[in-house]
């Protein structure tokens, strides 16, 4: 049995992109292996510095997990916040990491293009460290994440091999260093705008959307007059269906974006439905939300205080 790892930040409701790109392939990967599932919420604080909206987005992200069939009785969901040994384990980090290696962080370099290098946060620049330090704590061996998150699990790589170089033994080496699980076919799921689909770009689909919500979204998806075939709604659509199915459906409405948008409407309504009703349920009994996170709290705070513990003998403070 392996262990899983990866988080989600309560910045907002979860798009498809969170879904496709990550969230299912835990989802799968909770029937056979251990699976550690991180709201981040540190993480978080680095767009959403509203106390109200955190706690909401916080109990919504824990809402959304259990709707998608998350199994807290054989797996681990919490808050990131809950443990302290998260920050703790970061500062370790950062006394190892330096600058320049920090500055490779794509977004960071994101950030420093698009508003300048003044108003790039702590927080923004330490980004990769604290991710490391979420990673690490709990020696998984598989992270299912995005296209975009790829070098962050590398940094975490990097970290864990560089502080066993420094503190480890021979026969005592710290850190387990994890894998990525990118699923190439999916990689990055593309907004309406045709860039990778973001909350911070507003150009994502939620992932429990009502109708409404679908039909306007789809519609407004960027598309090239020039092409046949709208590749926008075709990549977004690939999610839903076979490529034999979509090989006919485009086929048929060759040329007809209005047509094949209606197509992907009805596809994307047919698989959000089901899940947008689990949801409602879940979410009318906060209290047992509350208890998972207490459970998750106690389940994953053994496993990084234990961690913690053999991390400060090697480091010499105890």
């Amino acid at each position: 049995m392996k262990t899983i790892l990866s988080g989600i930040q309560p910045s907002g409701r979860p798009h498809i992109g969170n879904y496709f790109g990550m969230m299912r392939q835990m989802i799968e990967m909770q029937k056979d292996d251990l699976v550690f599932a991180v709201i981040v919420d540190y993480h978080a604080l680095n767009s959403v510095q509203n106390a109200e909206k955190m706690r909401q987005f916080t109990l919504d992200a824990v809402i959304d997990y259990l709707a998608l069939g998350f199994d807290t009785e054989k797996n681990v969901l919490f808050k990131q916040s809950d443990i302290a040994e998260h920050a703790e384990l970061c500062w370790i980090f950062n006394t190892i990491t330096t600058v320049p290696y920090l500055k490779r962080g794509h977004a960071y370099k994101d950030a420093v293009a698009k508003k300048g290098e003044e108003t790039v946060s702590v927080g923004m620049f330490d980004y990769p460290m604290l991710m490391a330090a979420d990673i690490l704590l709990y020696s998984p061996d598989i992270i299912p994440v995005g296209e975009d998150q790829r070098q962050h699990v590398e940094f975490a790589r990097d970290t864990a091999e560089k502080f066993n170089r420094i503190f480890g033994k021979k026969d005592n080496q710290i850190f387990k260093l994890p894998k990525e699980y990118i699923i190439l076919d999916i990689g990055t799921v593309p907004g309406i705008d045709g860039r990778k689909m973001s909350k911070s770009y507003d150009n994502y689909i939620s992932l429990f959307a009502d109708n409404k919500e679908i039909e306007e979204k789809i519609m407004a998806i960027v598309t090239d007059s020039d092409k046949e075939i709208p590749e926008n709604v075709l990549a977004i659509h690939s999610l839903l269906r076979s490529k034999g199915e979509l090989d006919e459906i485009y086929k048929k409405d060759k040329g007809n974006y209005k047509a094949l948008k209606e197509a992907l409407i009805e596809d994307l309504k047919w698989f959000v439905k089901p899940l947008r009703e689990k949801r409602e349920k879940i979410a009318s009994d906060l209290n047992f939300v509350k208890k998972v996170l207490e459970e998750g709290k106690e389940k994953a705070g053994k496993v990084a205080k234990a961690k913690m513990l053999e991390i400060k003998k090697a480091i010499g403070v105890i």
